[in-house]
Formats: C-alpha cells, sequence, structure tokens
C-alpha cells in the first residue's frame, strides 16, 4: 500500500517549511514493477538542493555558496532539485558546490535539474507539466516518460546505463505532495542502495595498518553492521567522521535486515 505522507504547510523550529526539512526521498522499487503507474526518468547523479524562493540549500539546511547569477535566475517559488554537471562528474560535482567562495567557471557547468514543486497543486503529473514553465539557461526540469511493461522497464534501465546513467526515478503520476522516505517515489538500480550513520571507524591491519579498516555504520532501522570495501585509499587515511552519513550499494538483505555484499559509494550529499 502506497504511504501517503501530506505535506505540512507549518514552519519547522529552524523556520523552515517541512518540505526543506524533510524532502521526499525514494524507497528502492520492488522486483517485476508494473510502472504504468509512474512517470519514469534518470536518477541523476547530482547534489540534491532546495529553493524555497529566497535561500537555496542542501539537505542538511546549510546553505549553497552559489554565485548571485545562478541565484538570479531562480524564481520566487520553491523548487526541489538536485544540481548536476553531466554523468559520471559527482566528484568534480561535490567539490565545486561545498565551495564558500563559488568558482565562476565551475557553476557554469551546474544546472538546477528540478522535478517538483514543494508549494504547488494537484497531482505529481500536473506538476511536473508546470515544471517545464521555469527551463532557463540554469533551471533544466526533470523529463519524464512513461513506459507499459515491466520488460520496457528493465530496457530503459539497461540502456541508461549503458550512456553512463546511474539508474531511474519511478514518480508515481498521482502522488501528493509528501515528506520523508516514501513509496510515491522509487528509485531502480542495478545494485540497490542506501543510506547509513556512521557509528565508529575500526582501524585497518596488515595492508591497511594505520588506515581506516571499516565503518560501523546503523541503517534508519538501527541495524549495525561492518561497511569495509569500496574505499579508495584517501578516504581511507581520512574516513567519513563519527555521525555523518553514507551510501551504500549491496544486493540483497539477510533475515535480521543487514545488507549483503555492502560496498561503500560516497558520503551521503546532504552536506
Amino acid at each position: 500500500m502506497l504511504r501517503r505522507r501530506t505535506l505540512l504547510a507549518v514552519l519547522g523550529a529552524a523556520g523552515a517549511p517541512a518540505w526543506a526539512l524533510e524532502p521526499l526521498l525514494a524507497r528502492n522499487a520492488p522486483a517485476r514493477l508494473d510502472p504504468r503507474p509512474y512517470l519514469v526518468s534518470e536518477k541523476l547523479d547530482g547534489v540534491r538542493a532546495l529553493w524555497d524562493g529566497q535561500r537555496l540549500t542542501f539537505r542538511s539546511g546549510r546553505p549553497v555558496s552559489a554565485p548571485a547569477w545562478f541565484l538570479a535566475a531562480l524564481p520566487q517559488e520553491a523548487l526541489d532539485g538536485e544540481l548536476w554537471m553531466g554523468r559520471r562528474s559527482f566528484d568534480a560535482l561535490s567539490a565545486a558546490v561545498r565551495r564558500q567562495e563559488p568558482v565562476d567557471a565551475e557553476w557554469r557547468q551546474i544546472r538546477y535539474c528540478v522535478f517538483e514543486l514543494p508549494a504547488g497543486a494537484g497531482r505529481f503529473e500536473e506538476r511536473a507539466t508546470r515544471l517545464q514553465t521555469f527551463a532557463n539557461a540554469v533551471i533544466q526540469p526533470v523529463q519524464h516518460l512513461r513506459l507499459d511493461s515491466p520488460a520496457a522497464l528493465q530496457a530503459h534501465l539497461q540502456a541508461m546505463v549503458a550512456q553512463g546513467g546511474e539508474g531511474l526515478m519511478l514518480h508515481h503520476a498521482d502522488a501528493p505532495l509528501a515528506t520523508g522516505r516514501s513509496d510515491w517515489l522509487l528509485k531502480l538500480k542495478p545494485q540497490a542502495d542506501a543510506e547509513a550513520t556512521v557509528v565508529g571507524v575500526e582501524p585497518g591491519q596488515g595492508r591497511l595498518a594505520g588506515l581506516m579498516g571499516a565503518l560501523l555504520v546503523e541503517t534508519p532501522e538501527g541495524v549495525r553492521f561492518r561497511l569495509g570495501t569500496g574505499f579508495s585509499d584517501a578516504l581511507r587515511r581520512n574516513p567519513p567522521a563519527v555521525g555523518s552519513r553514507v551510501t551504500y550499494r549491496y544486493r540483497d538483505v539477510t533475515p535480521a535486515g543487514k545488507p549483503r555484499f555492502a560496498s561503500f559509494l560516497r558520503v551521503a550529499d546532504d552536506f
């Protein structure tokens, strides 16, 4: 059953609207999903950014230090989307948007790919159509398509990955405005991914002596496990801090809820 979570039209403790404090997050798509009720788009390898009509922030609420000309191109209406530099460019994008002093040459390569109107009316399909009117040199509304079978969905996924894409997003066409992790929005990738919080850092041994050997992480459901693969030597020298969130890939889960063959992907993009 789809979990409906109506957007709260109230301000949070930090003075930010509820959608900015807890934006809509995707669940992993189930096997053999019928895509007909969904609008399908590319899963962008970008950095989530929320625009409230005046400020551009990361998921954490921290402001994005974007150039004045970039912010001037954004409307007074709230938008939700991702800062994106192109496929397989996440590291360069992450470095660019983290700078306190923005570098113009980097930001000229970045687009704000928008996929939601947090204060918009109607079904998601109606909101997505209206988003197209915001297109300009900075704003790039996400393009959607309809697919008519699980086979067509899998074929489109394979084609997208072959072109360097990360996967697909499926947003239910009838979805209301919602916050939090919800079945209204699904993600489909060759391997599932999820986020966890770092609760400990274990020292390495042998070749990894003096470096980080593994992270002890905890899922939102309270499941703890060791994450020991997928790290560069640079990250092992300077591992994510306790309390930070990381994204990992995995194949499936054990009956106890632990991910099988989990591998570090990156530090989560909430900054």
